[in-house]
């Protein structure tokens, strides 16, 4: 059972860089990368990550971008699911910039 997000997990989120998304209960940030190959590597091992948590992220990718918004559709809205692929999201990019 997922257990939906806090506020304080939803400032977190906020003060990281993700916004809400205008008329459903998630978060939304884009992520830009030097080139498609580093994005797609990116996507690549968010994707090992999404099927470890069983959790999947709505994103796309244009080149060197990847917008991604997540939500947990069954729970309805944010959970800490959302907060841990974010949190993995944002650490896997900046381990490619440093």
């Amino acid at each position: 059972m997922t257990t939906p997000a806090s506020e304080e997990s939803r400032r977190r989120l906020a003060e990281a860089g993700w916004a809400t998304t205008e008329g459903r209960d998630a978060i939304t940030k884009t992520f830009r990368f030097a080139t498609f190959r580093a994005a797609f590597a990116w996507m690549t091992e968010i994707a090992l990550w999404a099927e470890r948590l069983n959790h999947h992220p709505e994103w796309r990718n244009v080149y060197n971008r990847v917008d991604v918004t997540l939500t947990t559709h069954d729970a309805g809205g944010l959970t800490d699911l959302d907060a841990e692929l974010a949190r993995r999201m944002d650490e896997a990019q900046a381990a490619r910039t440093t």
